[in-house]
This record gives C-alpha cells, structure tokens and sequence, in this order.
C-alpha cells in the first residue's frame, strides 16, 4: 500500500488513502417518504453527509443505515455507506457495500471507481484499472475516476500514460488544482523537473492555504505538495 492520493465517487479522505477533496455522498435519492419518526429520506441523507463531513462517521452509518432499511434495493446508499466504511478503515465492510450495490445497479459509474480505489489501496492495481476504465466506460466525464487511473499507471511506472490521463481530466474544467499537484508529482518521478514545478506552482494557485484547513484534505494534499516542491528547489 502507497500513500497517494485518490478521489471517491464524492470527496472522501480515508486513513489509508488521502483522497483529495471533502466528503460528499452521492445524492441520488430514493423518493422522499417518511416513516414513523416524520424524516424524509432526503433529510436522513442531508444528515448522513453533514455527519460525515464531521466527521461522525457511527452517526453517519446509524442513518444510512435506516434508508437501507427503508429501501434494501437502493445501490447509491450501499455505494455511501461502503465510502464511510472505508473512510474508517473498515474495508471489508466498505468492499461488501460496493459489490452489493454493483449487483443492484451494474452501471453504477461511482461504485466502480470506489470499488477501484479499494482495490488500489490493496495493491491490487490491475483490477483497480479494470474498475476505473468501467467507470469510465459508463460515464467519460467522471473526472475522479480519470484522475485515479492516472495515479494508479502512475503507481505502475506508466509515466505517460499517466500523463495522459491527467490531461484528460482537465479538459472538464474541476479539481484543476488537484490534477496538478498530481501531473507535478509524475512529472517530478519521470525525470522532467522543470513541467514538474510548473504544475506544483500552478496547484499552488488552486489549493487551500496553508493558513486555513477546512478542505482538510486538500490542504493535506497541498502540504504533500509543497513537500514535493521543496525536494527541487534549491536550499536557501
């Protein structure tokens, strides 16, 4: 297992992985019913996602808990409850989850991509491309998933290809500053020192500052970055 960045379906950050953005479920809802207690589903999940950008993680579980109660054939709440168990670290649930929402909803473009950030974290990288190139696949324009397949080639030494994949993902116009710190870091590996510090004085445009941390996971990734910076620049 490494230490770089992956993105979730949403903006998750994992305490084996550093996903590089802040929690966000996936909001897709499942018609707005109550039940004896007068919540609607929609404010259980505005619940759970405030929880779990809390981070109270047993609290954010305990109400995707009751929508799965409410709706057993709902793959997007498996899919977000298999985030927050990862997130905690508990991967087996997180990987149950994503496996039960994929048989819910094959096409599921984000299940695939946390499904294949599990499998990176594991180590298992091709079946981690396999799951981002279905994502892919079923949605072209999910730049999380093109930003992770990036970093995973990136993993396998597949430099340009790597490259590639984060040309790609800027095309769409989000998380530029993410995209590059994480080209910076594959030029930075590949030798080429002079693209790599332009992309990490570029990202340093985009991500948090260093003086304020509430995107904590992108002023994490911003530290990492600076890091990075540091080891080409010159001593004072």
């Amino acid at each position: 297992m490494n230490s770089h960045s992956f993105l979730a379906s949403g903006d998750q950050q994992n305490n084996c992985y550093q996903f590089i953005a802040k929690t966000k479920l996936d909001p897709q809802e499942h018609g707005a019913r109550g039940d004896e207690s007068g919540f609607g589903d929609g404010y259980l999940r505005s619940c759970a996602l405030r929880s779990a950008q809390q981070g109270n993680y047993r609290e954010a579980i305990a109400l995707l808990n009751q929508l799965i109660n409410r709706h057993p054939d709902n793959a997007v709440d498996y899919n977000n409850r298999g985030l927050i168990y990862f997130q905690c670290g508990h991967t087996q649930k997180a990987i149950q989850d994503y496996n039960t929402a994929l048989h819910l909803n094959p096409d599921l473009a984000s299940a695939y991509n946390n499904r294949a950030n599990y499998y990176a974290a594991c180590g298992q990288l091709a079946a981690a491309l396999a799951d981002y190139d279905r994502a892919i696949d079923l949605n072209p324009r999910h730049v999380r998933a093109w930003i992770n397949r990036g970093i995973t080639l990136r993993d396998l030494g597949e430099y340009d290809q790597a490259i590639e994949n984060f040309d790609i993902a800027l095309v769409f116009g989000q998380l530029e500053g993410h995209i590059w710190a994480e080209r910076g870091r594959t030029y930075h590996l590949w030798g080429d020192w002079n693209c790599a510090i332009a992309d990490y004085r570029r990202a340093e445009t985009q991500l948090p500052s260093l003086h304020g941390r509430r995107d904590v996971p992108g002023y994490r990734l911003r530290l990492q970055m600076e890091n990075w910076l540091n080891e080409l620049l010159p001593s004072a």
